[in-house]
């Protein structure tokens, strides 16, 4: 099998939203590794910063911007500096992902909700038309990628994940709708989901000492394995598609 390359992108732009920790700052050195400047879209554009410092002299750079993906004018406010400082985006990660303390039933947070949703679902929608209007105009042949969840295929036995799985569901359905629209509009950009199982980030930290206990022996995937899987995807070929790609750690059964 031939080494993972991924030359054609580099000098090229990347945005990746929720990059200050975990599977989208993993994501984003990779990138940087790799040669391209990568825009990492994060609330706490500090910790991007930070990372940036990390990775300076790299084939790549790193640029923080700040943005709350539940809000539309802070995405579009990200993608006109990318396009006036950086140029035309290429890639689009869409990894910003929220979950809430919260239940469907009798302590059931409608505002917890509505932000899960926000940002899960209508911030991902709205960076991908961004990112798919720009590569339209410039006639970018680019990728878009969805950091969904197995829980976007199946639902887990696990109390209080409340609106999250129909989220990340969403991600699913949106993927295959996203792939007939570019097809039906004679584009040739790319679009992925990744479904990672069981992490070990500050995402969605449990802390539920029942559920603790039931989740202790659980296999994780370290936030790396995730980003590898993203550079997988995008050394594909022009002319290969790959819709779905689920990845887990051996044994996770969650």
């Amino acid at each position: 099998m031939s080494p993972i390359s991924l030359d054609r992108w580099k000098g090229k732009v990347a945005i990746v939203t929720g990059a200050s920790a975990g599977i989208g700052a993993a994501i984003a050195e990779q990138l940087v590794e790799q040669g391209l400047q990568v825009v990492g879209l994060a609330r706490r554009v500090e910790r991007v910063e930070e990372l940036a410092k990390k990775l300076k002299g790299k084939k790549g750079k790193l640029h923080g911007v700040k943005a709350d993906i539940s809000k539309e004018e802070d995405i579009l406010n990200a993608f006109k500096w990318t396009s006036d400082n950086l140029g035309p985006v290429h890639i689009l990660v869409n990894n910003a992902g929220l979950t809430q303390k919260t239940n469907l039933t009798t302590e059931g947070d409608t505002e917890k909700w509505r932000k899960i949703f926000d940002t899960n679902v209508m911030g991902l929608c709205i960076a991908t038309r961004e990112a798919v209007k720009i590569m339209q105009a410039k006639k970018i042949d680019g990728h878009v990628i969805h950091i969904n969840s197995t829980t976007g295929h199946r639902v887990p036995n696990l109390p209080g994940r409340n609106v999250y799985p129909a989220s990340k569901h969403c991600v699913t359905a949106l993927t295959e709708t996203l792939r007939h629209e570019l097809r039906h509009l004679g584009l040739k950009v790319k679009i992925t989901s990744v479904s990672p199982g069981r992490c070990a980030t500050e995402f969605g930290n449990v802390t539920d000492p029942k559920i603790l206990e039931q989740m202790k022996n659980v296999p994780r995937l370290k936030p790396e394995n995730v980003a590898n899987a993203v550079l997988y995807v995008l050394s594909t070929p022009p002319d290969v598609q790959v819709p779905e790609l689920t990845i887990q750690a051996m044994g996770d059964e969650f």
